[in-house]
């Protein structure tokens, strides 16, 4: 058998309202041109489906792996894509959300370069309805070096994270040490930004690899997502994970 190209697998969970975004997110997908011999695979993951409500054209392209599970929420829907697969690295992708050009070549091109650094994040800019970019409104940290505890002592004082945690590429031997997303309804993804924050050290890239879009439908528009005692709930749950992760990984630089 010959060698096995390396892969970078980009993880999408998908609820039905969502569904109707995936053809500009596969386009987005097919658009990435990635360094060497890496190779990429979809894992799209549909929440409360089957996987056939996937347009038939997603569907013929090899490197598109569709599945879906019982209704979980996207923190279980997010580990389930990614218990299916292969890749040494691990990119998140929202179903509404643009990849813009060489964003993931560059994650690949920062995880070879420096072997210490187990995950990075990027410049994010939102997407509007009317198609404009506004850049993601918390100030970027240098590009570079992101040490460890660095981005948790900022969430821990604002509860917010200082970068998009919806353009994480993780090392799949990482993610699988932290377990996966969290079962939270929602800020799942930031609760793997704190985890990974206090475990390994990670990498910001400056150039701009997420179109985050903003429409009513999505989780951060709920009226309870940024208050109340659902919000105080998950707050308190990242927390914890958090705080037992950086006990644990104390000392092991």
């Amino acid at each position: 058998m010959g060698p096995v190209n390396p892969i970078v697998s980009v993880v999408t969970p998908v609820h039905d309202t969502a569904l109707k975004f995936l053809p500009e997110v596969y386009t987005s997908l097919r658009a990435q041109k990635l360094p060497g011999s890496w190779e990429w695979e979809w894992m799209v993951q549909v929440d409360g489906g089957s996987g056939a409500e996937v347009p038939a054209d997603i569907l013929d392209d090899p490197r598109v792996k569709v599945s879906g599970n019982r209704r979980g929420g996207p923190g279980v829907t997010r580990t389930m894509a990614w218990g299916r697969s292969q890749g040494e690295l691990v990119k998140v992708l929202d179903a509404d959300d643009i990849l813009p050009g060489g964003a993931l070549a560059r994650d690949i091109e920062v995880l070879e370069a420096h072997p210490s650094v187990g995950w990075t994040v990027c410049n994010a800019h939102d997407l509007m309805a009317d198609g404009s970019l506004k850049r993601y409104p918390v100030g970027d940290p240098a590009p570079g070096p992101l040490r460890r505890g660095e981005l948790y002592a900022y969430w821990s004082t604002t509860h917010r994270p200082k970068v998009h945690p919806a353009s994480l590429c993780i090392r799949d031997g990482l993610l699988a040490q932290i377990g996966g997303w969290m079962a939270l309804p929602a800020s799942e993804d930031t609760a793997l930004l704190m985890a990974l924050d206090l475990t390994a050290d990670g990498w910001f890239i400056g150039e701009a690899g997420l179109h985050y879009r903003k429409h009513s439908e999505q989780t951060t528009a709920h009226p309870e997502h940024r208050g109340g005692a659902e919000w105080e709930a998950r707050m308190g749950a990242i927390r914890k994970h958090a705080e037992a992760l950086a006990l644990r990984y104390r000392g092991s630089r």
